[in-house]
């Protein structure tokens, strides 16, 4: 399951967060959560290390933005996130495994969802690469509240080749439109 997103909302909230916070890579998880991926290539990459794949990511639990977004997006939500990814990182291939939604709903059985939202007009360099039905897409040149939401079953690779910092949000929750 896949959805373009094309919203009109005020997120200067995000754009606007604290993001002087320690560095963290998504690359210290990746590799337990879909080994899969990795398999066929001997492994996930030993060149994969927190100087290429670093992002700042800011966590938020304002039950108003929950209401506003979930609304907005169909979405249940259960996590809210921003992520500032700096000039010249990459966050791998992978497939959401939805770890919090999993923890804190274990016998949940609704479809895990997550908007990926980007909060900026596009520049160059800034890439998102996405999985579906086995083919592999681009999506550059978006508008700020463009974005996607899917499952657990699509991969996805983040890239900032560009020269300014790239800001996304995470809604992640259930899907309420199946």
């Amino acid at each position: 399951m896949i959805r373009s997103v094309d919203t009109n909302y005020d997120w200067s909230i995000f754009l606007e967060g604290d993001y002087d916070i320690p560095a963290y890579s998504c690359a210290t998880y990746q590799p337990q959560d879909t080994p899969d991926i990795y398999e066929p290539y001997g492994g996930f990459p030993t060149s994969y290390v927190l100087e290429n794949t670093t992002i700042y990511q800011l966590w938020w639990d304002d039950k108003e933005l929950f209401d506003n977004l979930g609304k907005l997006l169909d979405i249940d939500v259960v996590s809210i996130s921003s992520i500032k990814q700096p000039c010249g990182s990459t966050v791998a291939r992978h497939r959401d495994f939805f770890y919090k939604i999993k923890t804190q709903f274990p016998n949940d059985t609704r479809t895990h969802v997550r908007a990926i939202i980007y909060l900026e007009d596009w520049d160059p360099g800034h890439m998102l690469q996405y999985e579906v039905g086995g083919n592999w897409l681009n999506s550059t040149h978006w508008k700020a509240g463009q974005g996607f939401t899917w499952d657990e079953n699509h991969e996805h690779i983040s890239m900032n080749a560009g020269l300014k910092p790239k800001y996304t949000l995470q809604v992640s929750g259930f899907d309420i439109k199946e």
